[in-house]
């Protein structure tokens, strides 16, 4: 998954924990600890016998770690919990100066990897802004692709954004912010009770909201695709204060997105924020 660690676990070898091997403090026996802790990351973990003999040969748990490959991994999630954990055995192995070198080169990692969370001291991962905003279009972008209708006017919305590469006229931007529009039309009309056809009153009917002033930013935002020329209706054109622009697109696709999880119980918000 784009921006989760588990994603790019394989590089992991080469950039943090080959090199946190090769630190002046790291004891021989770092790779038997690191392994016992990442036994609980594992889908199915060895026996109790198998993880005796493996912890208890340095060569064979560095080998062992060296080979476990994503797919044997519970997510990414479980990856995170691990990361953590390391922290801990490079603190009881090798103090300060082999725990530091750990939070450098993790940290290192996920800037290089734009992975979505932030590392903080001691050390604990936090998601960030950009990575929960990333994690809900990849849900929601997940979601739409099993349905053909759904899949269909995701399409379309993504065509119109890449149409718009060398050519921002207002007429484009008006294409693709009406195409958005229409995903969360199709997405609101197969929340549970639904029978509206408009995202106006789409967001009358659907139960999500945890205030009335929420909902009713979002019948207004649906007000300015009915009233503005151009957004899927002939509009009033005595409304129009100035152009539609590039600052319009992105911040309208932003809000768009943002009121997505209320016209759907098909996202799941917690892994949005924790990552899956």
């Amino acid at each position: 998954m784009r921006g989760e660690i588990v994603g790019v676990w394989k590089e992991t070898w080469r950039e943090i924990w080959k090199k946190l091997a090769d630190h002046k403090e790291a004891p021989n026996d770092l790779f038997c600890e690191l392994y016992r802790e990442l036994v609980g990351a594992l889908k199915d973990p060895p026996d109790v016998t198998s993880l005796a003999d493996i912890v208890d040969d340095p060569q064979q748990a560095r080998l062992t770690f060296r080979d476990t490959k994503a797919s044997a991994l519970r997510g990414h999630l479980a990856v995170v919990e691990f990361l953590e954990r390391a922290h801990g055995v490079a603190v009881d192995l090798g103090g300060d100066p082999l725990a530091n070198r750990y939070f450098l080169l993790v940290e290192k990692f996920l800037g290089k990897y734009s992975l979505r969370y932030d590392l903080r001291r001691p050390f604990t991962l936090h998601p960030t802004l950009p990575g929960i905003f990333a994690k809900l279009l990849t849900e929601l972008k997940q979601y739409t692709s099993d349905d053909d209708h759904l899949h269909q006017l995701m399409q379309e919305f993504e065509d119109s954004l890449r149409d718009l590469r060398g050519d921002h006229a207002a007429g484009r931007i008006k294409t693709c912010i009406q195409k958005q529009f229409n995903l969360l039309e199709g997405i609101g009309q197969q929340f549970p009770g639904v029978t509206a056809q408009s995202l106006g009153d789409i967001c009358g009917q659907v139960d999500s909201w945890p205030h009335a002033t929420l909902k009713e930013a979002a019948k207004k935002l649906y007000g300015f695709r009915s009233n503005y020329p151009g957004l899927g209706h002939a509009g009033n054109p005595n409304s129009v204060m100035r152009e539609i622009e590039m600052r319009d697109l992105v911040a309208v696709s932003v809000l768009l997105a943002g009121f997505s999880p209320y016209l759907t119980n098909e996202i799941d918000s917690e892994t949005v924020y924790e990552g899956d």
